[in-house]
């Protein structure tokens, strides 16, 4: 086991090294607001990668088509933000995960998303984190939801790689090796 933990170290500081200023790998290791600059990053340019025309197609029936999945994490930003104080903007619904089809509008939803969860917790002070909230029946803190958040964006993101893959094309990211 340590001789497997220890090849995963050398072969990550070794990718680490190999693209010390890569644009896939700002914000990796660098706690919150890090994590976040990479999961929207990714996002974003896996949405913006997806085929216009493929923002219907769905992998199954009875499933997310890419569209619903991208609008899902910008829905998902908006709701789970607003636990913590903040509304979401005007024209808000959570309908829109499957009203808004069109790239160019699911692309400014979750442009718009990103950016309102990025603004928001840069307003906020250490203690502001600890603050209690409640998540519908469920006790939760500022700094649980915007933990939840992210890992909601990382998840999906996850699907739309597999999406990707099943569709055809590869993520952006995934070009020359890395």
């Amino acid at each position: 086991m340590k001789t497997i933990a220890i090849v995963l170290l050398v072969a990550a500081l070794a990718l680490a090294q190999k693209h010390p200023q890569s644009y896939w790998f700002d914000g990796l290791w660098q706690g919150y607001d890090g994590e976040w600059t990479h999961v929207t990053r990714q996002v974003m340019a896996l949405a913006e990668a997806t085929p216009a025309e493929k923002y219907a197609w769905r992998p199954a029936p009875g499933v997310r088509t890419f569209s619903e999945v991208y609008m899902h994490i910008a829905v998902a930003n908006y709701w789970l933000l607003s636990v913590t104080g903040p509304k979401p903007p005007e024209g808000f619904s959570p309908d829109l995960e499957k009203t808004v089809t069109q790239k160019a509008e699911v692309l400014d939803w979750l442009k718009r998303s990103f950016e309102a969860v990025r603004t928001e917790r840069a307003k906020l002070h250490p203690a502001d984190l600890a603050r209690k909230v409640k998540n519908g029946q469920y006790d939760a803190t500022v700094d649980g939801m915007y933990l939840r958040i992210i890992v909601h964006a990382n998840e999906h993101m996850g699907q739309a790689v597999a999406y990707a893959r099943t569709a055809g094309f590869a993520p952006p990211w995934a070009k020359g090796g890395e």
